[in-house]
């Protein structure tokens, strides 16, 4: 009698690359040099020129690339791992809140009240900021917290939840429900959130000026930065050992573990980085947009940020970098010229891409380039 072949875990075809090795190389130099031309370009261009950026168009593509981090990290945990998260706005609102309490206490005495206290407190009556300010005032404390918070309030939902093996719409619609939650709670005054108008008015970030030309560029050229960063981390991770795991979670939990690996701990993992990376987009989203309120955490926001993936293409990871900024380019298009279609044109292209797109923009790009979708 010959002895059992061991189990190993199941193998998975390699994914077709989107880019070449050159192909990625000439990817992110062209995005490093826009990022870093893109400053001087604004000194040498004279003002009405299709070349010069304007000070609007600045801060809509800063904004649009902080949606394409959550883009990009809703694809880790959703076309990687196949777990659809409606909920990842609170932790994008999470990192905002942050970095907005640290830009809240900036303002010092130059508030409407010239006090200490940011001034919606001075209104509520309040006498002392409450404990969780505390770190409020330091700016290193605020970078560690912009993805420590995120991280613990994801891991310790993550963490029960993929115990108990809620998976599906199941997990999805749990999600939502805790993003739902969280909105009312930073609804109410008492919390020290700001209530319904949440924070705005910011005056400098580490004591510059946060209005200027030069800071605007200086917060768009860190953001694309950091896109470039997470995107080259995020094609390090699923081209890893670690990578390969997930997907094979995502076509065969089951059979995961049976090869003996426990699908917790990676999908546990996975989630934590998605929520860190969507607290840094928070992060770098309020200083250019210049608000966060309790708005950001609807259950709205976060299904948007599927569709950003779902249109650009799951599991590609430069696929829904574009669709964020395919869908919020129309965005900032139909909400000016046509807004009362706006919510009607973003159910017809999810419905659309589902029906017609399964692969998204970068299946059908691939597609025509005689590729497998």
């Amino acid at each position: 009698m010959t002895a059992p072949t061991p189990v190993t875990l199941l193998q998975l075809p390699a994914p077709a690359p989107l880019f070449s090795g050159k192909g990625w190389t000439a990817y992110i130099a062209a995005l490093i040099a826009v990022c870093a031309l893109a400053p001087l370009l604004n000194l040498w261009v004279p003002e009405g020129s299709v070349f010069h950026l304007s000070d609007y168009a600045v801060g809509l593509v800063g904004k649009i690339m902080c949606y394409a981090i959550v883009a990009l990290a809703m694809d880790l945990i959703w076309g990687y791992t196949g777990i659809l998260s409606l909920g990842h706005g609170v932790f994008f609102a999470l990192g905002g809140y942050v970095m907005g309490m640290y830009l809240m206490r900036q303002i010092g005495r130059d508030g409407n009240y010239k006090s200490d206290l940011p001034d919606f407190m001075v209104f509520l009556d309040w006498k002392e900021l409450p404990w969780h300010w505390a770190l409020s005032d330091s700016f290193v404390a605020t970078l560690i917290l912009v993805v420590a918070v995120p991280g613990f309030v994801a891991f310790v939902f993550g963490y029960f939840a993929f115990r108990s093996r809620i998976k599906g719409v199941y997990f999805s619609i749990i999600t939502q429900a805790m993003t739902f939650a969280a909105m009312l709670l930073f609804f109410r005054n008492e919390t020290g959130f700001g209530g319904n108008n949440g924070f705005t008015d910011f005056k400098r970030i580490l004591g510059m000026a946060i209005a200027t030309p030069s800071m605007r560029m200086a917060l768009f050229v860190l953001t694309g930065l950091t896109l470039l960063g997470f995107l080259l981390m995020a094609r390090w991770l699923v081209n890893s050992k670690y990578g390969r795991v997930l997907q094979a979670i995502r076509d065969a939990e089951t059979r995961v573990m049976f090869s003996g690996y426990s699908p917790l701990g990676y999908k546990l993992s996975i989630w934590v980085i998605s929520a860190m990376m969507c607290g840094v987009a928070g992060a770098l989203y309020v200083p250019q947009v210049g608000i966060i309120n309790p708005s950001e955490m609807s259950p709205a926001n976060s299904i948007e940020m599927a569709v950003w993936a779902a249109v650009g293409g799951r599991a590609t990871l430069v696929g829904p970098i574009a669709g964020a900024f395919i869908v919020n380019g129309a965005k900032s298009w139909l909400t000016v010229t046509y807004p009362e279609f706006w919510l009607y044109f973003l159910g017809a292209m999810f419905i659309g891409v589902t029906l017609f797109l399964p692969n998204g923009v970068v299946g059908l790009i691939k597609k025509l380039r005689g590729g497998k979708a």
